[in-house]
C-alpha cells in the first residue's frame, strides 16, 4: 500500500518541481486557497498559538499573521518539492549565506559543527551550503517518515547535494564514528520540538510560557566537543532566503550547563516576535504549558 500511494503521487510532485518559478508559485497561491479557505488546515491550532504568544494584538492583527504564515507555509512545502529537480546555480541563488567564512575558520580548527536551528523561514534548502566546496559533509539529523518510499525519496533529495539525512537515533554514533576516522560534519538540527510528556525531564520558558524542552543538542555538542551554530535564517521574498552563522559556542564543554539551549532559544524568540509569520504555528508547542511538572523535572530559568 505504501509503495501504491507513492507512486500515485510521486508522478505530480515531480511536474510540480519542474515547473518553473513563476508557475511554481502560482501552484503555491492554489495550494493556499485550499488550505487555508476551504480546508482549514489545522486553523484552530494557529490561532489559539498566535494569540497565546501575542496576547496584546487584536484579532485583526492575528489574521493578518496568520494568513502570511499560510502563506509561507504553502511556498516551504512547494520548496521541498522544489528540490527534487532544482539546479545547483537556482539553488546556489535563492538561499545565500552572508558569513561562509565563519565555516572556513572552523575548519581550521579540526571541529565538527552542530547547526542548530527552529522550525523558522526556511531549512529545506540549507543544502547550499555543501556547493561550496568546503571539507565538510552536511547531515541533517531528522525523524524517519514512516513511509519508507517517500523516506528514501528525501534521503535522495539530501544525496543530490553530497547531504546525509540521519534518524535521531543514528546521529550519536554516526558523529563518533565520523570522529574516530577524523571525518568532519556540519550536523544541522532542528531543535524547539515539544517532548512526550513521559520524556518531559527539562523544562523553561519559551515565548513567555513553562514548557518541557529537548536539550539533547546541547548534551551532544558537549560529548562530542563541537562546536555550536545558530542557524539564522531570513526571508528576503518569496523563493529567496539569507542565512547567518551566529557562533554560540565554540568550546561547549566549558559552557555551563543549558547555556546551549538557552542562547538558542534567545535567537529563536528574537526571530519570532521580529517576523512571525515565518514560525511553524501548526505544531501543539505549548499543549504542556497547564501540566503539572514532573517531580523529577529540572527547571531552569532563561537570561
Amino acid at each position: 500500500m505504501q509503495g501504491l500511494v507513492f507512486w500515485l503521487v510521486y508522478p505530480f510532485l515531480w511536474l510540480i518541481s519542474i515547473a518553473p518559478f513563476w508557475l511554481f508559485y502560482k501552484i503555491s497561491d492554489l495550494i493556499y486557497f485550499l488550505v487555508y479557505h476551504i480546508i482549514g488546515y489545522r486553523s484552530k491550532t494557529v490561532s489559539e498559538n498566535l494569540r497565546l504568544v501575542f496576547p496584546e494584538k487584536s484579532e485583526s492583527e492575528i489574521k493578518e499573521i496568520k494568513k502570511k504564515f499560510y502563506r509561507h507555509m504553502c511556498d516551504m512545502f512547494l520548496e521541498m518539492i522544489k528540490s527534487i529537480s532544482i539546479s545547483n546555480k537556482q539553488l546556489k541563488s535563492r538561499f545565500t549565506f552572508t558569513n561562509i567564512e565563519e565555516i572556513e575558520k572552523i575548519l581550521k580548527t579540526n571541529k565538527s559543527i552542530v547547526l542548530i536551528c527552529g522550525h523558522y523561514a526556511s531549512y529545506e534548502w540549507v543544502n547550499a551550503l555543501q556547493l561550496y566546496g568546503l571539507d565538510y559533509k552536511g547531515y541533517g539529523v531528522y525523524k524517519k517518515i514512516k513511509n519508507k518510499y517517500f523516506d528514501k525519496m528525501v534521503k535522495d533529495i539530501r544525496g543530490r547535494f553530497d547531504g546525509e539525512l540521519i534518524t535521531t537515533i543514528q546521529a550519536t554514533r554516526t558523529i563518533e564514528q565520523n570522529q574516530e576516522k577524523g571525518r568532519l560534519g556540519v550536523y544541522a538540527m532542528i531543535a524547539d520540538q515539544s517532548p512526550k510528556i513521559s520524556r518531559a525531564k527539562y523544562w523553561t520558558e519559551f515565548l513567555g510560557y513553562q514548557v518541557p524542552v529537548f536539550i539533547g543538542t546541547e548534551k551532544l555538542a558537549k560529548t562530542t566537543d563541537m562546536v555550536v551554530l545558530y542557524l539564522h535564517v531570513v526571508k528576503l521574498k518569496r523563493g529567496f532566503y539569507e542565512a547567518t552563522f551566529k557562533p554560540i559556542t565554540y568550546e561547549p564543554r566549558e559552557e555551563p550547563d543549558y547555556m546551549i539551549t538557552n542562547a538558542f532559544l534567545t535567537e529563536l524568540e528574537k526571530q519570532i516576535r521580529n517576523e512571525p509569520e515565518y514560525y511553524l504555528w501548526t505544531h501543539k508547542r505549548w499543549k504542556h504549558r497547564n501540566t503539572p511538572i514532573p517531580n523529577k523535572a529540572i527547571i531552569f530559568k532563561r537570561d
